[in-house]
This record gives C-alpha cells, sequence and structure tokens, in this order.
C-alpha cells in the first residue's frame, strides 16, 4: 500500500491540492514545458524572448480530517462494513498528506462525543495518528446519542486554505452551524461509502437486516412498489443533501465497499487534473 500511494498518487495530490505558490519570486527564462499563464508579457516584450514569473512554491498544507463514526456506517450488506472502508480511505488520505509533507489533524466525532488530534507533521507522527484512529472502538449498537460535529470549532481549527476532509455516511441533514465560513476558509472534500443495498434493493425475495440506526430489524421487500418508491426518495433525498454541501463535483467522492481505495483515489485526482487542464 505505501507503494501504491508513493508512486502514482502523491505527485497528483500535489498538483491538485496544492498547486502553484501565491507568492510572487523573481522572472526567469521560459523554458518549454512551463506553464504559459506565468508567462509576463511586459518583459517578453521588452527583451524580445520569453520570461515568466516564478512563484514560490507553497510548502506546507495542513489536512484537517473530520471522520464521523456514526452507527450506520456499521452496515454492510458484503464482506465489510461501510466504517471499514472509510477508514481505509482516511487512512490511505493521511499517508499522502505524509509523504507531501503536509500537516493532519483529525477530529473523531463518535455518538456522545468526540477526540481531537492536533495537526503533526512527519511520517512517524501522521503513522502514529493512522493507528489510533484505526484503533478506536467501534460505537456500541446499543449507544443511541447523537453523533454532534464541533464545526464550531472546526471552523478555526486550522489557517486559511487547509484542506478539509469530511468522511462520513451523510444522511439528509441540516446544514451543519459555520459551514458557510467552512468553505470560504478551507477546501471542503466529501468522502462517502455507499453500500451496495443502498444504491439498489437486493434482487429476489424479501430480506430481513438489522438497521443500526434505529436498533432494530426491517423487512425489505424488493416486490413492493412502495418499498422501492421510499428507496429511490430517500436515494434522491441523500445526494441532494451532499451535492449541497459539496457543490463542485469534484469535491466529492462516493465509492462502495468492495471498490479498490486507491483506485478511487487514483480517479478522483484524474478528474480532478482534467478540469485543470
Amino acid at each position: 500500500m505505501k507503494q501504491a500511494v508513493e508512486n502514482p498518487l502523491t505527485g497528483e495530490y500535489r498538483s491538485v491540492f496544492r498547486g502553484r505558490g501565491m507568492e510572487f519570486d523573481q522572472v526567469v527564462k521560459y523554458n518549454f514545458g512551463d506553464d504559459i499563464r506565468d508567462i509576463d508579457w511586459n518583459v517578453t516584450a521588452r527583451l524580445g524572448e520569453p520570461f515568466r514569473k516564478k512563484f514560490i512554491e507553497e510548502r506546507e498544507l495542513t489536512v484537517l480530517i473530520v471522520f464521523e463514526d456514526t452507527l450506520s456506517l456499521q452496515f454492510g450488506s458484503g464482506s465489510r462494513t461501510k466504517r471499514a472502508a472509510l477508514l481505509e480511505l482516511a487512512s490511505l488520505a493521511m499517508m499522502l498528506s505524509a509523504a507531501n509533507r503536509d500537516r493532519v489533524g483529525i477530529v473523531h466525532a463518535y455518538p456522545g462525543g468526540h477526540r481531537l488530534t492536533e495537526p503533526v507533521r512527519g511520517r512517524g507522527p501522521i503513522l502514529n495518528a493512522i493507528a489510533d484512529l484505526i484503533g478506536r472502538p467501534t460505537p456500541a449498537m446499543a449507544d443511541a446519542q447523537p453523533v454532534e460535529t464541533p464545526w464550531k470549532f472546526i471552523a478555526h481549527a486550522a489557517s486559511n486554505h487547509s484542506m478539509l476532509l469530511w468522511l462520513g455516511d451523510f444522511p439528509p441533514r441540516v446544514t451543519p452551524p459555520g459551514w458557510p465560513v467552512i468553505r470560504r476558509r478551507y477546501r471542503p472534500i466529501g468522502f462517502r461509502v455507499e453500500d451496495a443495498w443502498e444504491r439498489e434493493l437486493p434482487a429476489g425475495e424479501t430480506v430481513t437486516a438489522f438497521d443500526p440506526t434505529s436498533n432494530r430489524l426491517v423487512v425489505l421487500d424488493p416486490q413492493s412498489r412502495a418499498h422501492r418508491e421510499a428507496h429511490a426518495t430517500w436515494c434522491s433525498e441523500r445526494d441532494a443533501a451532499f451535492a449541497k454541501l459539496f457543490p463542485d463535483r469534484q469535491s466529492r467522492l462516493v465509492v462502495t465497499p468492495e471498490e479498490s481505495m486507491v483506485d478511487a483515489l487514483v480517479k478522483f485526482f484524474h478528474g480532478h487534473m482534467r478540469l485543470r487542464r
């Protein structure tokens, strides 16, 4: 996994999330392959050959991981739960940050509370933060307390232009308090894992499943028109709520637990790069 992170992903991660530095450094001769947007046309016209502006590279990026550990993440119709897949996605994102010398902070919200990990830098501290997040206990099914993410704190937890990576289930919900401020200060990105049964009701006979959010058994009848319509309505409302939080399609990622998380991130970054070109 380490090789997969450090080879095909790190370059595109840097291009997408770091980009060019914004502080002007000096004017230098233009070489083939340089970005033509950086050409200084005044200097070029005066000297008769192309020159470009050189910027100081942004040297440090703070990545704030917000992991909403709701009971609904414990559902899984396949070989693993949504929670396990989302933890893998969070770990990959943090490993990318470590490889690119970024600072990483974590807000782990769970039923009845939350835990904060101050932003750290360096592979060792970030790997320790990953191990700590993965090792935290799975919320108990009997815990009916809501997950209250500290959004007012998050709105000022990192410097401007930091990246906010929000991982969760994203059911239809009220917009978090302070979200307009967060969108102005940070570059928010949403990662969601969607089970196959959430995308489409299982075909065939009636299925009985456990709903962790209500702590009870529910009956799914794919042949029932009422069930199909209710499911379609719920899917539509959920997608609309997710899109409202992250209007830019390239700022949200939806995967299934059975997908390769590395491949999903590669496609995600490729989408960003196509837009930039």
